[in-house]
């Protein structure tokens, strides 16, 4: 397996212009490690008591739908450890800490249910990597399952001899997605009223915006009230920030 990393990958996962192109040239470069499944989760709405609204999660998967659906969906990660371990700390964790724990006896119910439904998904051995936070808010990890045949041992042992590699490529795919428009659960804004959130951005006054754009102030009005709906939030400042969050305004085309 070509396990060395090179510039060139390095330069491939920079030059992405897509969540689409990122997420597949890191899959496949995972892959020749020996990680052929990952799932990677990231949010900016992050408080000790929650993840935040699920439409506002940034999701890559290279596991079967199924599985995101039971995980992600029906809300399994709520009680998963290694999602537990990633929120208290940052760094790697091999997944020997899940046996470990079960050998001390301090797994909770919750918790062997969510371990016994990712072994009937094969998903036996591998490492987590929570990264650090940018912000008191954010919060982003991912998930690395090895192939079927490769037991913890052999992770461990991957890990010893590539392990910086691994951690250098996550941690770059990790800073790329924050610099990447994205799609969540909700409609993404228009044309038009990303526009109108940028002029707000920049200072300007409804009437102004009319002015620039060539319409009406009740038509500015108009798509600052759909972007507020569609970004879920109650006033235009909160619809500026969560938008720019998203990488939806300010940003170049691709």
């Amino acid at each position: 397996m070509g396990r060395r990393m090179s510039l060139d990958q390095i330069r491939a996962l920079i030059a992405a212009r897509s969540i689409e192109e990122l997420w597949s040239n890191h899959t496949r470069k995972m892959a020749e490690f020996g990680f052929d499944r990952l799932l990677y989760g990231f949010t900016r709405f992050w408080t000790p008591q929650s993840f935040g609204n699920r439409d506002d999660f940034i999701i890559l998967s290279s596991l079967p739908a199924e599985y995101v659906h039971a995980f992600i969906d029906d809300g399994l990660y709520k009680d998963a450890p290694m999602l537990k371990w990633a929120t208290e700390h940052e760094g790697v964790c091999s997944w020997r800490h899940i046996s470990d724990r079960i050998a001390r006896g301090d797994m909770t119910p919750e918790e062997m249910r969510v371990v016994e439904f990712n072994r009937s998904m094969g998903l036996r051995a591998g490492v987590t990597i929570s990264f650090r936070a940018i912000s008191s808010r954010s919060k982003g990890a991912i998930g690395l399952a090895a192939q079927d045949g490769l037991d913890q041992d052999a992770v461990d042992a991957i890990w010893d001899e590539f392990g910086k590699e691994i951690l250098v490529m996550n941690e770059i795919m990790h800073l790329k997605v924050q610099n990447l428009p994205y799609a969540t659960a909700r409609p993404p804004l228009t044309p038009r009223q990303r526009e109108v959130l940028e002029w707000v951005g920049e200072g300007k006054t409804m009437q102004d915006i009319a002015t620039i754009l060539g319409v009406t102030q009740a038509t500015v009005e108009k798509h600052l009230r759909l972007a507020r709906e569609a970004l879920d939030v109650d006033t235009t400042a909160q619809a500026v920030l969560k938008a720019w969050f998203h990488n939806q305004i300010f940003v170049a085309s691709p």
